[in-house]
Order: structure tokens, then C-alpha cells, then sequence
């Protein structure tokens, strides 16, 4: 393919470079001489172990370009990658100025060039974009510059994820690669693109792939800040948090894992709660601070607490919540969120009905009978086990039940709304009216 990449920093050149090895035709763009006459003269802009060889290869081979000129990189064009910086503003929020700017240029150098034979030219976000930008940015630039006649436009968000040092590795052994895009033409146009790569290409809706890179880099920096908490506060009693990091990393289960990575209701049980609130207690006792992990305490708090303003918020008095103890198939009520979120709908006048399959208020023992009576001393009033009952006359039903008895009493008598707290309810149960996920 013929390919344009508009931005010749970091990633643009990485991007560029690995494009034209794999034989596509390559042309840079960018309005800094600086970064352009470097490539023209066989040489990296920007310094990455290999890419200055990689880059002189594909100038040699006559497959890598630079230009400040966008109508010579579009000149029949497959598919143009948007790579330019996207900045914080003073707020924080993502600056989009060289986005609107470099769509803006496709746009109207489009109007003048010859286009490419399939009269087809995809637009593809490469920077880290909030969700909604190629929906409300890039389209609103592309519509405000039609289109010349025989010429269609498509749109996506394939996100990188190269780190600085390990570029050019990364670029040929990414963790996955993604096109975010509602447009097959460009699916296929970007599945051929990067198809050198082998790997599977997904793709997704192109929020999720907008999303996906906002997750990474959130997720990766608060790895960081957690392992350097645990040295904080571990320092104080002569651990050397390194071994035990080392150690921790190896539990490929829970600790390093898919393995709570589902959005979904807060956290609860006998342990997590509890421990988290014995590292901060050693944490104030030894004047440190682990903002982190007072946050999570505070974020699980604001999970239920999200969930009761949403009924609050929404018509009706009666109320359903299927699922009661912290965790599927037990009767563990210590610290479940569900019992918290039951004390308050009770707390604020709502008729509340409990379904649980296997909780039993008499059978209940020790901490798990006390926890319950400190909060819900009416329990045996109004939990039942059957699920039909608990849904009579529901205005909302909550669930995290996924047993088959409640699923198919929530089929057969569903609520006017349903909110979700598992995610693990199934497609039909999606697929109701009023149905509501409690985090997508």
C-alpha cells in the first residue's frame, strides 16, 4: 500500500520505518524540517537503538519518504496514520489541536490529488485519543471538507504501544493489535496493513480501541505507584520489598492475571477489606502516606454508593436484589457489598425483597451472623429463596446472582430496570428492555 503518516516524532518515525521494511510505500509528514530532513537523508529524527539502520534501509529502497508536504504523501494514498503529539492542556485534559489539524490537511490535499484506485482512503488515528474522538472530531473535520467526487472516507483508531528504548521490538511484537472502526473497508485496509506483523488483528468497536490505551498506560502507572507504596511502608519493618515483589509476581493466578480485571461491583469478604485496612493502620503509625490504597477503599465505597444514586435517581419503590452474599455459591455475608447496598436502599424507605439461593439466616455462625445482624437484624423478614417472589412487583431489579433459577425468573417477569453488578448474565438478559450495566 501506499501509506501517509502524518507526525515524524517518536512514534510517526517508528511507525514509518517498520512499515516500509515490511515493503509498504511510506511517505512522512510533518511541518518541522527538522524531523523531515533527517529521513530524506537516510537518518532518525528521534534516537531508538535500530532505527536509525532501519530507517536508512528503507530510504535506500526507496519505500520510505518525508515531506512537509501532505499533497505528496496523499498522491493516490491507501490509508493515511495520524501519529502527531496530543498533549496535556493546563487542565489536563487531551489537547487535540495537531489532530484536528493533520485531518484537516488529508482533507483538503484529498481534494487536489489523484486518488487511489479503489476511490477509497482510510483515516486512521495512531495517538492516544480520548473515546469519541474519531466519532466527534475526526468525522466533524471530514464533513466539514467534503469529500471530492469517486473519493469515500473511512475512519478508525489503531492505538500503539511501543515504549521508548524497545521501539522497533515492540512495534513487531505488540500485545495485541487492534482497529477500532465501524467501516469493513477499513478493517480489511488496516488488517492487510499490519498483517506482516502476525498477529491476530481485532477488531472492535472504535470507542473500545480509543479506551484500550487509556486502560494500559492507567493500569501500567498504577503498577508502578503500588510497588513503590509497598516499599514505603514495608521499609519500616526491615522487609526488602524487592523479594518481596519478586515473590508476587509469580502468582501468574490472581496476582498477575486476568483475575479482578472485570468492571463490575465493589470488592468484599472477609479478607480483602480487612487487610487493606491493617496496611494503612501500619501506614499511619509510621506517618507514611500510600495514597493508592486509601483510594481503593474510598473508589470500592463509591461503587455502592454509585449504585444507590442510581436508584434513587430513577421511578419506583420496590426494589429486588438478587444476590446477596460477597460471593457467588457461598453464605459469606462478612463485608459483601450487597449487604452494605441493602442496608442503605432499607435505610433510605425502599421496599427491598433479598433473593438468595443458599444464604439461610439459620444456619448462619460467628463473625458471618454477627456482620449480618449488625446490618440487616430483619433479614429472615425479607430475604427468600425463591426468586419469583423477590420479583414480584419489582419496579428495579439488582443482580449479581448468576444462578439458573434467577436468570430465568428474571426472563420470564423482568422489571422495568435491571442493573447488572456481575456482567456475567448473559445476552438475553442484556438484550431486555431497561437492562443497565453497573459500569458499561
Amino acid at each position: 500500500m501506499k501509506v501517509a503518516v502524518f507526525g515524524l516524532g517518536y512514534v510517526g518515525s517508528v511507525t514509518a520505518a517498520c512499515l516500509a521494511a515490511a515493503g509498504h510505500d511510506v511517505w512522512g509528514v510533518d511541518v518541522d524540517t527538522a524531523k523531515v530532513g533527517p529521513i530524506t537523508q537516510g537518518h532518525s529524527p528521534v534516537v531508538e537503538p535500530g532505527l536509525d539502520e532501519l530507517v536508512a534501509d528503507g530510504v535506500r529502497a526507496g519505500r520510505l519518504h518525508a515531506t512537509t508536504d501532505p499533497r505528496l504523501a496523499l498522491e493516490c494514498a491507501d490509508v493515511s496514520l495520524i501519529c502527531v503529539g496530543t498533549p496535556s492542556t493546563a487542565a489536563g485534559s487531551t489537547d487535540l489541536t495537531y489532530i484536528k489539524r493533520a485531518t484537516r490537511d488529508i482533507a483538503e490535499a484529498m481534494q487536489v490529488v489523484v486518488p487511489p484506485l479503489s476511490g477509497f482512503h482510510s483515516v486512521v488515528i495512531r495517538s492516544t485519543v480520548p473515546p469519541g474522538t474519531v466519532d466527534e472530531v475526526v468525522e466533524q473535520v471530514l464533513a466539514e471538507v467534503p469529500a471530492p467526487e469517486g473519493l469515500t472516507f473511512g475512519t478508525a483508531m489503531t492505538p500503539e504501544f511501543l515504549r521508548e528504548g524497545s521501539g522497533l521490538a515492540d512495534f513487531y511484537d505488540p500485545p495485541f493489535v487492534v482497529v477500532g472502526t465501524r467501516n469493513n473497508k477499513v478493517g480489511t485496509a488496516l488488517t492487510d496493513l499490519f498483517g506482516f506483523i502476525g498477529k491476530d488483528v481485532q477488531v472492535v468497536d472504535v470507542r473500545i480501541a480509543e479506551a484500550l490505551k487509556f486502560a494500559c498506560n492507567a493500569f501500567h502507572a498504577t503498577k508502578v505507584s503500588f510497588a513503590n507504596e509497598m516499599g514505603r511502608i514495608f521499609r519500616h519493618f526491615a522487609v526488602d520489598s524487592r523479594e518481596v515483589m519478586k515473590i508476587f509476581v509469580q502468582d501468574t493466578s490472581l496476582n498477575i492475571s486476568p483475575y479482578y480485571l472485570k468492571p463490575g461491583f465493589a470488592f468484599g469478604g472477609s479478607c480483602l477489606p480487612k487487610d487493606l485496612r491493617s496496611v494503612l493502620h501500619l501506614a499511619r503509625m509510621n506517618n507514611t502516606d500510600l495514597p493508592l490504597l486509601a483510594g481503593a477503599l474510598a473508589t470500592n465505597e463509591r461503587s455502592v454508593r454509585d449504585v444507590v444514586d442510581r436508584i434513587v435517581a430513577g421511578p419506583g419503590r420496590e426494589v429486588a436484589l438478587l444476590g446477596l452474599s460477597f460471593k457467588h455459591a457461598t453464605d459469606d455475608l462478612r463485608e459483601s457489598p450487597n449487604v452494605e447496598l441493602a442496608e442503605r436502599l432499607i435505610g433510605k424507605g425502599y421496599n427491598l425483597r433479598i433473593y438468595d439461593a443458599i444464604v439461610n439466616p439459620g444456619r448462619l455462625v460467628g463473625a458471618n451472623l454477627r456482620h449480618v445482624q449488625s446490618k440487616l437484624p430483619h433479614l429472615q423478614r425479607v430475604l427468600t429463596d425463591d426468586p419469583h417472589a423477590a420479583l414480584a412487583g419489582a419496579d428495579v431489579a439488582i443482580v449479581s446472582a448468576t444462578d439458573t433459577a434467577a436468570i430465568k425468573a428474571l426472563m420470564k417477569q423482568p422489571p422495568a430496570r435491571t442493573i447488572d453488578l456481575s456482567g456475567r448474565l448473559g445476552p438475553d438478559v442484556e438484550a431486555l428492555p431497561g437492562y443497565e450495566g453497573v459500569g458499561w
